[in-house]
């Protein structure tokens, strides 16, 4: 590497010098000259207008080949809606099947829609393995009914005959209260409505099919192009074992109900409550050319407002229990379920901007990330799980972010501690995933509970341990912190003595060489490094306030891991392959481990390498060797390579506005534009991540663009920037921060509110909006201290152009800061 001088370091680190090395790797200005039919993603430049959510859906082609689980908080079972609408009834397909579904495994169902050709009849069941999206694109227009408490999800068919057909489903169990088997009966109410009638052009009725068939569509995936693990069609999986038999039972007068059973009577589905206004409906079913499947033709008067409800068990049952089910209709059932979600936390925090997107994502992530959980029948105990209907296991390090990063910064408490408890009872019962480690028993670790565990990593020991040390710091809740600080001791006590090991070839004094990541690879990841010290970190700052015995020994110890750490970062800096910046100078390209041989380096590099470094607290985002590794993944070599539109998750990765264009939930060049204070990149990373890292329409997760969909994993970098941005409990140990990175867009002179907002000194509530004049900012914040802050800073929102700014109720002068 070049010899870094005094002045050099200065122009690295935002220092007065002008025209520093990095400055010539800044982000390139839109290119003007691309052609019209021309996709390129391309980096904000200097005066571009601030990202919103609008301009930020503009960056990108939009996702497709989503999937959005549909169920219940805790059911072991979730149905899985694809983006044409296609039901997915599966209780047990995973990638990685676990015990407590195995009983379940095979007995799936799936309901395909199917519209009618242009020039009349139905296409042909699939004869051909293939992408899904190969069909349709893997578009079409779903959302949620934002007046529903409910998640109730819509699919939109604009059919050119002349109307719309709205597609919606929920999830519902009997009596419509919490689990308690968490394998009861779980019911997908399905309603097909006319919503809209050409007033020009249209048919008299309309007839559709439904395809029922088993689960033949699979995610699947080649990892070529821009495809990655997509929904497969896979057309020999579709066969029923047995034959369905239509129970047609006509009221002329009043609903029908139609029930569809199998060979054992049981039913599969039941056609219900139809309302056809004045107009006639039409009900048929018809055994498929492809032996197996069967054709179920609906049909609707055109007319707006009529419909037919299908009702859907996830696993066949008795006509008693389906027919009581049915029997309050679909109206009083949805009541049901729509008290069942209102019902939310008191500790839970409450977001209002002049962006709705924002305001959904934040409505809507926390009951996805309960539908994507589970109370486990033999145990009675709930955990959060990574997906599904792909990844209905747990890979403990990532889902740990969804309590640390997601839900307890957003209040919900009671859920953590309920998807937490299952880790007290798994402590000190595995063996860490290293072949450092003799066999055993290790009480202090923290590790993924065998009955759930997908690929044990490393790093879940200290991934856990932030889960439970930031929920104490959060929460500051007594009974909490007396059940758990006991392990939290044990838990810091396991990392000194796997640091003390020295039977490997990595660096001593840091954790031992594993199982870093999913490559089946033991290597000394620096994801390892990074959790470890992270959860280390929060844990001494819980056991200092708690004025514990031990907590200055075990800060005397993170000094020195510490010290470690950045010694291996400089030697691995030396003997790393480098990269030549605008100015002809060196830097290095850190592989993301100290010591063994990764398999997936040109991704795993930005996701799970030395970026984290200042997430973790162990390096800053000042140190020459963090900002020339950012720009790396901006303006490097790899950028030369990289296909907006044919890029895969396991290519090599770039920042794609500000995001990682392999997963995007390991964006951690987010911590350092927030640490630097870097408000451009900070704001295109935040609603890059919001638009990029989740579908638009349902705003589920995916694992990466266009693959691997129903899960949570970009929802905590999101929420954690989103709520950062106006309430900082992290920049400083002992301040508050308001609307340090504030977007310009949430100055309306309608309030933005950000109420009961959880950080390390109490609860926050805020509240700002412009005055009549647009000259004054007025804000009006309060908290609720268990640790009161020694200051609370308010930061002027660059661009905004007021010219005082009225803090409850008291005017100043507006100033880039105000301390209070």
């Amino acid at each position: 590497m070049a010899e870094v001088s005094r002045r050099r370091i200065l122009q690295l680190t935002g220092g007065a010098v002008a025209g520093g090395a990095l400055t010539l790797a800044a982000p390139k200005a839109l290119v003007s000259e691309a052609h019209a039919d021309t996709f390129e993603s391309t980096a904000l430049g200097p005066g571009s207008p601030e990202p919103n959510v609008e301009r930020a859906k503009h960056w990108w082609l939009p996702q497709r080949n989503v999937w959005t689980p549909i169920g219940w908080k805790g059911h072991l079972f979730r149905f899985n809606a694809v983006y044409n609408g296609t039901l997915i009834c599966d209780p047990s397909w995973v990638l990685a099947a676990k015990p407590n579904t195995q009983p379940y495994f095979g007995r799936n169902f799936q309901l395909t829609v199917a519209m009618p050709k242009r020039d009349g009849g139905f296409p042909a069941f699939p004869t051909s393995v293939h992408e899904l999206w190969d069909d349709d694109l893997g578009f079409r227009k779903q959302g949620w009914d934002e007046s529903n408490d409910a998640p109730v999800l819509w699919t939109e068919y604009r059919r050119q005959e002349g109307l719309i057909l709205r597609q919606t489903v929920f999830a519902h169990i009997p009596g419509g209260g919490n689990v308690q088997t968490a394998v009861e009966p779980i019911y997908a109410w399905i309603r097909f409505e006319v919503v809209y009638v050409d007033p020009i052009k249209a048919p008299k009725d309309f007839t559709f099919q439904l395809w029922l068939s088993k689960a033949y569509v699979k995610p699947r995936g080649p990892y070529e192009q821009e495809n990655g693990v997509p929904l497969t069609v896979v057309p020999d999986e579709a066969p029923l074992a047995g034959n369905l038999t239509m129970q047609r039972a006509w009221n002329p007068i009043g609903p029908m109900a139609v029930p569809i059973t199998d060979d054992s009577g049981n039913v599969r589905l039941m056609v219900t409550n139809a309302n056809f206004a004045t107009g006639k409906g039409s009900i048929a079913l018809a055994k498929n050319a492809k032996p197996g499947v069967h054709d179920l033709r609906l049909g609707l008067p055109v007319q707006v407002g009529a419909y037919i409800d299908v009702l859907v068990p996830m696993l066949p049952q008795p006509l008693a229990n389906v027919t009581a089910e049915a029997a309050p209709g679909r109206d009083a059932v949805l009541a049901q379920c729509t008290a069942y979600w209102k019902q939310v936390e008191p500790s839970a925090a409450k977001v209002k901007t002049p962006e709705n997107y924002v305001n959904q994502v934040i409505r809507r992530g926390p009951q996805l990330a309960q539908v994507v959980a589970e109370k486990s029948p033999d145990t009675g105990l709930f955990t959060f799980l990574s997906g599904s209907y792909a990844y209905d296991v747990l890979w403990s390090t990532p889902t740990s972010m969804v309590s640390h990063m997601f839900l307890d910064r957003l209040g919900y408490h009671d859920v953590v501690e309920k998807h937490i408890e299952i880790y007290k009872v798994t402590q000190g019962t595995r063996k860490p995933p290293s072949s450092v480690f003799a066999p055993g028993t290790y009480p202090g670790y923290l590790s993924t509970p065998q009955t759930l565990q997908a690929i044990d990593w490393m790093s879940d020991h200290g991934a856990i341990l932030e889960i439970l040390a930031t929920h104490a710091l959060l929460t500051n809740r007594r009974a909490f912190i007396d059940k758990w600080i006991g392990p939290i001791v044990l838990a810091c006590d396991f990392i000194v003595e796997a640091c003390g090991k020295t039977n490997h070839n990595g660096v001593k004094g840091i954790m031992p060489p594993g199982h870093s990541t999913d490559e089946g690879a033991e290597t000394q990841g620096i994801i390892t490094q990074c959790f470890t010290y992270k959860g280390l970190r929060s844990a001494i700052t819980l056991l200092k306030r708690e004025g514990h015995p031990r907590a200055a020994e075990f800060e005397t110890f993170a000094g020195k891991f510490k010290t470690a750490f950045g010694a291996a970062m400089v030697a691995l800096a030396g003997r790393s392959k480098k990269w030549t910046d605008g100015t002809g100078a060196q830097w290095p390209v850190f592989p993301p481990q100290f010591s063994g041989v990764g398999v997936w380096d040109d991704f795993t590099m930005l996701d799970t390498g030395a970026l984290m470094s200042v997430w973790a607290g162990l390096m800053p985002a000042s140190d020459p060797l963090m900002k020339s590794f950012v720009e790396f993944f901006r303006v490097g070599p790899n950028t030369k390579l990289f296909d907006p539109v044919h890029h895969n998750a396991l290519y090599r990765a770039v920042l794609d506005h500000e995001q990682s264009s392999s997963e995007p939930c390991y964006s951690w060049n987010m911590f350092h534009n927030w640490e630097l204070g870097d408000r451009d990149h900070y704001l295109e990373g935040m609603y890059g991540l919001l638009v990029g890292g989740l579908s638009q329409d349902t705003y589920i997760s995916s694992e990466h663009r266009h693959a691997i969909y129903g899960n949570l994993f970009s929802y905590p970098i999101i929420v954690w920037s989103v709520l950062h941005s106006v309430i900082d409990d992290s920049i400083s140990e002992t301040e508050l921060h308001l609307l340090r990175m504030c977007p310009n867009g949430w100055l309306t002179t309608t309030a933005t509110e950000f109420t009961n907002v959880p950080t390390k000194f109490g609860q926050v509530d805020l509240t700002f909006q412009l005055s009549a004049d647009r000259k004054t900012l007025n804000i009006t914040y309060a908290g609720r201290w268990h640790h009161p802050p020694s200051n609370v800073v308010v930061h002027n929102v660059p661009g905004s152009g007021v010219e005082f700014i009225a803090i409850n109720g008291v005017t100043r002068p507006a100033r880039d800061t105000i301390v209070l």
